[in-house]
């Protein structure tokens, strides 16, 4: 059985104790460290992707699967056909009707901006944020009078309350008329709805959507059939392969004249910004772990130093300073390597027990009761290659300057 030399020599003198025992010491400070420091990038990886996903379903409560819109234009008139052929599509679960704008409010003294969604009869009757009410109900219509839907930011903003009977009056400019500074009622179209309920989903959301039914933001809007868009979810959004072949089908129904864009191009910006932040956290802690295994470099130093005599020993008997390069550095990468190992056994595991068990509680009200943790092996890969890229590195920087000038000690 052959034996790899540098290898077997380099196990000898990572487990072998030292004639100076800062040595030992250094050297399993520095494996804790990578250790630690490893776990850290597991774990802290881990709760971002919980915190992403949370974010993520958040928005999907908001945000279609699918949505289709004009490739010119701000509206268009669906065709009926068109809607029965998206509806007869398997792989679709719904079909909404939209027409969305920017809107001024007034609502017992209070005046502001918001974005109103006027929605068609499904929306009303199978809304995902009918889960996500906070005061009152998800309801657009009582009898014959309309009602909005708002978001808590907003809701708290306008002092609205749907307890309270008071409407709000909901204002914009009328696009068959030019602006009238002599009349400029005249030239603004409005339409009054009560508060019924008040929503929650995030921040951004909260200070600025309302919801009301389609006809009035028709009326609103001074349309007759026209929509901005068709919002759609699917029977499985959380396959990639059904997603893609969803939106293959819809682009065919719809044809040329229409942009067919999932959650990500829907706001790519917000799924820009989270990719980068996980990327940043990346690189922070990767950081943190050079600064860790640079303890690496002080005892490997301090090591070929102790086995100078060795050295010459291997030299007489024939080793080259390649091997012996390789040698010492084999011994400072095992250390990094043994931390890693440790690191990774503690990261994945508490990862796993917080994914299944939950037993750090998040402080406050919030959405989740414990830290959300998904553990992604992607992550675990990279982790894996960046600290042990690092732990070679390290440890071949003073076993260059050193082996290569111990020969002329």
């Amino acid at each position: 059985m052959t034996v790899n030399l540098p290898w077997f020599i380099a196990g000898r003198y990572l487990f072998a104790k030292k004639s100076h025992n800062v040595i030992n010491i250094i050297s399993a400070i520095s494996a804790i460290g990578m250790a630690i420091g490893t776990a850290a990038l597991i774990i802290i990886l881990s709760v971002y992707n919980g915190f992403d996903e949370l974010v993520k379903s958040t928005l999907s409560n908001v945000e279609p699967d699918i949505l289709v819109s004009p490739a010119k234009g701000k509206v268009f008139t669906p065709d009926e056909s068109v809607l029965q052929s998206l509806r007869d599509d398997p792989s679709i679960k719904e079909c909404y009707l939209v027409l969305q704008e920017n809107v001024f409010v007034d609502y017992e003294e209070h005046q502001g901006i918001a974005k109103a969604k006027g929605v068609d009869e499904n929306y009303e009757n199978e809304s995902p944020l009918a889960g996500h009410m906070t005061s009152g109900t998800f309801s657009l219509h009582k009898g014959d009078l309309p009602q909005v839907v708002v978001g808590a930011g907003l809701a708290y903003k306008m002092g609205m309350n749907p307890a309270f009977l008071s409407s709000a009056e909901i204002y914009f400019p009328r696009r068959d008329r030019n602006f009238s500074l002599a009349n400029p009622a005249a030239s603004i179209e409005s339409v009054r709805a009560r508060p019924s309920g008040i929503f929650t989903v995030n921040q951004q959301i909260d200070e600025e959507l309302m919801i009301l039914p389609l006809e009035k933001m028709r009326q609103l809007l001074g349309y007759e059939d026209e929509v901005s868009g068709i919002e759609i979810r699917l029977s499985d959004p959380s396959s990639p392969k059904a997603l893609k072949k969803a939106i293959k089908s819809v682009s065919k129904i719809m044809g040329p004249d229409f942009k067919v864009l999932d959650r990500y191009r829907q706001n790519p910006s917000l799924y820009k910004m989270m990719r980068y932040e996980k990327a940043a956290i990346y690189l922070i802690l990767i950081f943190i772990i050079i600064i860790i295994a640079s303890n690496i470099f002080g005892s490997l130093t301090m090591l070929i130093i102790e086995k100078k005599e060795d050295i010459e020993t291997f030299r007489s008997l024939g080793a080259t300073d390649s091997m012996l390069r390789k040698t010492f550095t084999l011994e400072g990468w095992l250390i990094s390597l043994l931390g890693l190992a440790a690191g990774l056994v503690a990261g994945i595991g508490f990862a796993l027990l917080q994914q299944r068990f939950g037993f750090i509680k998040m402080p406050g009200n919030f959405l989740v009761s414990a830290y959300p943790v998904i553990l992604q092996w992607g992550d675990v890969l990279v982790t894996v290659a960046g600290v042990a890229v690092i732990g070679y590195l390290i440890a071949l920087i003073p076993v260059r300057r050193n082996i290569s000038t111990s020969g002329n000690m």
